[in-house]
């Protein structure tokens, strides 16, 4: 570089080597020396011409332009990150700059309002899964469920995870990047073909001395519950394993939470509580659990409510910070350093604006519009909905016959129509064939719905 760079500091030739010549070194590539010469690349990057701001800005927003969002475009998708209602008061607090500055406080005593805003979602993130105690939060379902696994196999001393088939892909891989390294190991369970349900027999043959945790998820990836949940947690309570459970929160304003079903531990996706999907992040992890044996293991921050040192006023504090890594370094019983504390006000700031009232008509309000869909489409030949016979709660899965279109060019089909379908699961689960799974929340309406049930309709016409 023969000029210096407006945006990099010390970049001018002559200081640069001035700041050599103090360090000892000829060339900025000394600094490489430890890279062995077969990996490094000797030729120039083909790089694009630089750019000005002005020509970078209009090209990105050319770019951004192209970004079709949920507001245009009728949107089925589920999986992990679902599209729900945000009420505008939720994103005026997150947008705060007392909350959007400390964030992560590392100085906390200091942000008394940051400390008691996570208290407070603590406390309803608590009483939401029916549990004694909960974190202030962790970085998504997946990552809970992974630090889930590592808790039960230090409180038992076992190895032995055993969660369901059909768990999402990738929280499963999450599962495995976090345990495999703690000497873990994963084993799936079988599940009923036509009801979904844990086969008793399978768990029965699998769940042993070994097993640290059972894991179930109630709903399931796939929409349905779990029926034989506490049986579940009974028998692995019997073998001396713990019982885990994932749950969406926004069932939790109708259906049992994990505590009422036995849970020792329990995980969730926060992102329905008051976060927009953002392009699939950034989400929020759940993680609460039962007793004090638990607590002394449970990763990530807890605040506490305490009183000031006169005994006048009352006062927040970081609790059991030292099982972080930051503090404990590897003796720490998680490496998670920050975490999702502006998505955790967010959804504190949700919970409080719904209530339990309002919890329980988001959830009837789910149930009825997801219903409404099954119904439509069980009226289209070619079609099975739902795949599975059981109770569902916004999520089901549509099975194709195998003589029409497959999932993919259905949905290659609604798409030119401007809609967006469900997740095709034949890479995911071969043995469901052309099947997708369809997410129906509080913000499809009837008309919404018959749109793409009449362009599904259509689609199945023109293919027979």
């Amino acid at each position: 570089m023969s000029e210096a760079h407006p945006y990099i500091p010390n970049s001018a030739p002559r200081i640069k080597k001035e700041m050599l010549k103090e360090i000892g070194l000829r060339d900025v590539e000394d600094l490489f020396s430890d890279i062995p010469e077969s990996i490094m690349k000797n030729s120039s990057l083909q790089l694009h011409p630089s750019r000005s701001e002005m020509e970078a800005r209009l090209q990105v927003e050319d770019l951004l332009s192209r970004n079709v969002s949920t507001r245009e475009m009728t949107s089925f998708l589920g999986g992990g990150v679902w599209p729900h209602y945000v009420p505008a008061a939720v994103d005026e607090i997150v947008s705060r700059s007392e909350f959007l500055t400390s964030y992560t406080p590392y100085q906390p005593e200091v942000s008394q309002g940051m400390l008691q805003a996570l208290f407070e979602y603590q406390s309803m993130i608590a009483e939401l899964m029916g549990m004694e105690f909960a974190n202030s939060s962790l970085y998504d379902w997946s990552t809970a469920l992974g630090e889930a696994a590592r808790m039960a196999s230090r409180v038992t001393g076992r190895e032995e995870l055993l969660v369901p088939h059909y768990i999402q892909p990738d929280r499963l891989e999450t599962l495995k990047t976090f345990s495999e390294p703690a000497g873990m190991r994963i084993v799936e369970l079988s599940q009923d073909r036509r009801t979904g349900a844990i086969l008793d027999e399978d768990l029965n043959q699998k769940i042993s001395s070994k097993t640290a945790g059972v894991y179930i998820e109630n709903p399931s990836y796939l929409g349905f519950f779990e029926t034989g949940a506490k049986r579940i947690g009974e028998l692995s309570h019997e073998k001396g394993a713990l019982f885990i459970i994932g749950a969406d929160p926004t069932s939790l304003g109708l259906f049992a939470p994990p505590g009422e079903l036995g849970a020792d531990i329990a995980v969730g996706e926060g992102q329905p509580l008051g976060n927009h999907m953002n392009y699939g992040g950034p989400l929020l992890g759940l993680f609460a659990c039962n007793g004090e044996r638990l607590l002394r293991q449970m990763p990530g921050r807890l605040i506490g409510m305490t009183m000031t040192r006169d005994g006048i006023s009352m006062a927040f504090t970081m609790a059991l910070q030292t099982r972080e890594q930051h503090i404990r370094r590897e003796k720490a019983t998680s490496n998670i350093c920050t975490n999702e504390a502006l998505c955790a006000v967010a959804a504190a700031a949700y919970l409080s604006l719904m209530g339990p009232k309002g919890l329980e008509r988001l959830a009837k309000t789910i149930i009825a519009n997801s219903e409404y869909a099954i119904q439509k489409m069980k009226g289209l030949e070619g079609l099975k909905v739902p795949l599975f016979e059981a109770q569902h709660f916004k999520e089901f899965v549509i099975s194709f016959d195998r003589t029409g279109p497959t999932a993919s060019r259905v949905n290659a089909e609604l798409l030119k129509r401007g809609i967006q379908g469900g997740i095709c699961l034949g890479n995911q689960f071969p043995e469901l064939g052309q099947s997708a799974l369809y997410c129906v929340t509080e913000l499809h309406t009837r008309e919404s719905i018959d749109r793409v049930v009449a362009a599904m309709k259509a689609i199945l016409e023109e293919r027979r």
